[in-house]
């Protein structure tokens, strides 16, 4: 893994900005890591697919008998080869890519503070999230957990390998206990409706290779989330504005159109779409990303506060997103990207 610390571009005593990036590359332990993180999902698919097509029927009930126990059994986000395999995940994950990360100011961060992150954008899969993780090693924080789906801990084998990783249910419950633990939590506070948004309108990249086109703009659905920013003034913790580069063109994808599709993906707080990577596979294509976090945001801590005081907070949060976008995507050769925040 390589680190740079350097100073602000304009001379102007602002804190230390930080940039870390892993570059450990190994062609089949990185492909074990990505299927492992990535592939539970199509596994899934295949193997209930197979259970009801191919298998004798003694053998698809053993099958979907396992896939039950899996769905149920109590998770350990302590387990000692799970968080040994989860160290494996982030070290050949993040060097794939690779993930680069990009700290505004690493001396804003304080070990002993728990931090509310919002993450943006959701794309097909949040996947560059896991920079931001304890194994990963960049941020200067002990105790980070992410918050998911429900629908995630109710899928087998994914269920286990993401708790390994650090990610809990996104429930209100959850939220608040944690943080109370000392936790930082990272929220992608678009959630669901961000891959309704997305949007196949596309430009080429002249800096970077012809195979890849670009979304013109990138959709953050922000306006009315505001949940996550209510958490953020009851406990006192600092809201940290977070952006990821590139990370809407590592999957090709396809979704069904229609109102009647939109009313479903809410109801179940999940899109189904379809997506594939190289070869048509789980692993994503090969894309440099660049996750950038901003300065924490510093919070009243209010135990009941008012809709004037949550809108005031989530407009300086929206607003410090916006800054950290127009500010980096230059730098991360996205010059004529858009951010739409619906």
């Amino acid at each position: 893994m390589s680190i740079d610390v350097m100073n602000e571009d304009d001379g102007k005593v602002a804190g230390k900005p930080a940039v870390f990036k892993r570059t450990d590359y190994s062609l089949l332990r990185t492909i074990v890591a990505l299927v492992l993180l990535l592939g539970a999902i199509h596994f899934n698919v295949a193997l209930v697919l197979a259970a009801l097509l191919l298998f004798p029927a003694h053998i698809a009930i053993a099958v979907f008998a396992i896939l039950i126990i899996f769905m149920v059994i109590p998770l350990d986000d302590g387990n000692y080869l799970g968080r040994k395999l989860s160290r494996y995940i982030c070290k050949y994950a993040c060097g794939y890519f690779p993930i680069t990360l990009h700290l505004e100011d690493i001396t804003a961060f304080d070990p002993d503070q728990a931090y509310v992150f919002g993450y943006e954008p959701h794309s097909v899969l949040p996947i560059a999230l896991c920079a931001l993780g304890e194994d990963a090693k960049f941020m200067p924080l002990r105790k980070m957990k992410v918050l998911a789906s429900s629908a995630v801990f109710y899928t087998p084998f994914l269920r286990q390998i993401w708790t390994w990783l650090g990610l809990i249910p996104a429930s209100r419950k959850n939220f608040y206990s944690y943080l109370a633990a000392g936790y930082s939590c990272i929220i992608v506070p678009g959630g669901v409706q961000e891959t309704l948004h997305l949007s196949h309108d596309t430009e080429v990249n002249n800096n970077v290779s012809s195979m890849y086109c670009f979304s013109l703009f990138i959709v953050a659905f922000l306006k009315t989330r505001k949940g996550f920013v209510r958490i953020a003034i009851e406990t006192g913790c600092p809201l940290v504005p977070v952006f990821c580069f590139g990370q809407s063109y590592v999957y090709r994808w396809w979704k069904p159109t229609g109102k009647m599709f939109f009313q479903i993906a809410r109801s179940l707080k999940f899109t189904p779409l379809v997506f594939w990577g190289r070869f048509g596979t789980p692993i994503p294509f090969r894309h440099p990303l660049h996750v950038v976090v901003g300065r924490p945001i510093e919070l009243l801590k209010n135990p009941k506060p008012t809709a004037e005081e949550i809108n005031e907070a989530h407009a300086r949060f929206v607003h410090a997103l916006q800054v950290l976008f127009d500010k980096y995507k230059g730098r991360t050769d996205y010059p004529n990207l858009q951010l739409r925040i619906l």
